[in-house]
C-alpha cells in the first residue's frame, strides 16, 4: 500500500510554538493540592455542570449516529477483518509513540517502536498483520499528553469536549500535537484519508460497546464516565504501576479500626 506523506507547513510549525508556550503557562498553574498531596474532587472536576452538559450533548450523538454504526460494524465483519483494521490505525500512531518514548527518556522502547513499525508496515502489509506481536514484540503506545505529564506538568482539570469526549485540560491541549504527529493527516489522497476516519471512528466505537453496560447500570453514569477516565489515564501515563494515594491508605486504616 503506498501512502504519499505532506512535509509540515510553517502554519503548522507556528501551532505547535504557540500550543507548546500554552505547555509552558500550564505548567506553571498547577491546581491548589491538599494538605495530603492529594487534589479534592471539586479541583479535579471544577466544572462538572458544564461537563455534564456536554456528556449528555455526546451522549444523545452518540445514540443516533455512531453507536448504531458501531453495532452495524461489528454485526457485518468478521471479528478477523476487524482486528486487522484496528491494527492498520494502530500502526498508523507507531512512529509517534516512538517519539514519545525517546522524549519520556525509554530509547529502549522508543527503538522497539520503530521496529514494529518497520515490521508491520512491510511484513505485516501496511499493519493489516501485527506480525511484530505475534514476534513477541510488546506494544509501548505512549502520546503527547503522557509525555508532557512525565515532564512535570499537571493534569489540570477534568473536561468533556463536545464529540471528542472525556480529557484532561493537559490531554485537551495535547490534542494537535497528537494529530499533526499521526500518520494518517500526512496522506495527500483526501478522498481515501477522509474514510479512513470515518472507519477510524467507527472502529474506535465498536471497540467501546461491551463498557456501555457498566455506564447504562450505573446510579450516576457521568461519575463512573469520569473516573474510568481518570483511573485509565493515570495507569497509562505511570506504565501500568500508578502511584497509592495517600488517602488509600487512611481509607485502609479507617476499615480495621
Amino acid at each position: 500500500m503506498t501512502r504519499s506523506v505532506a512535509r509540515t507547513s510553517d502554519s503548522e510549525t507556528l501551532i505547535y510554538a504557540i500550543l507548546l508556550l500554552g505547555l509552558l503557562l500550564l505548567s506553571g498553574c498547577a491546581t491548589n493540592q491538599s494538605e495530603n498531596g492529594a487534589n479534592s474532587l471539586a479541583e479535579y472536576d471544577p466544572w462538572e455542570p458544564l461537563n455534564r452538559n456536554l456528556y449528555d450533548l455526546n451522549i444523545a450523538i452518540d445514540r443516533v449516529s455512531t453507536k448504531p454504526l458501531a453495532k452495524g460494524y461489528r454485526k457485518i465483519m468478521p471479528a478477523v477483518a476487524r482486528r486487522g483494521i484496528t491494527n492498520i490505525f494502530d500502526n498508523l500512531t507507531t512512529p509517534r509513540s516512538a517519539l514519545n518514548n525517546f522524549l519520556q527518556g525509554k530509547p529502549a522502547r522508543g527503538f522497539s517502536e520503530i521496529g514494529r513499525f518497520i515490521f508491520n508496515s512491510t511484513l505485516g502489509i501496511a499493519g493489516l498483520v501485527d506480525v511484530a506481536e505475534l514476534g513477541g514484540m510488546a506494544r509501548y503506545d505512549e502520546d503527547f499528553a503522557q509525555t508532557f505529564a512525565v515532564w512535570g506538568i499537571p493534569e489540570g482539570p477534568f473536561v468533556v469536549l463536545p464529540i471528542l469526549g472525556p480529557h484532561s485540560l493537559l490531554d485537551a491541549v495535547s490534542l494537535p500535537f497528537d494529530f499533526y504527529s499521526d500518520l494518517q493527516p500526512r496522506i495527500d489522497n483526501t478522498s481515501l484519508r477522509d474514510k479512513m476516519y470515518v472507519l477510524r471512528i467507527i472502529d474506535r466505537r465498536q471497540r467501546l460497546l461491551a463498557a456501555d453496560i457498566f455506564l447504562d447500570e450505573s446510579q450516576d453514569p457521568y461519575i463512573t464516565f469520569r473516573e474510568a477516565y481518570r483511573q485509565n489515564r493515570e495507569y497509562l501515563i505511570y506504565d501500568g504501576d500508578p502511584p497509592i494515594e495517600d488517602d488509600y491508605y487512611e481509607i485502609f486504616d479507617e476499615e480495621f479500626e
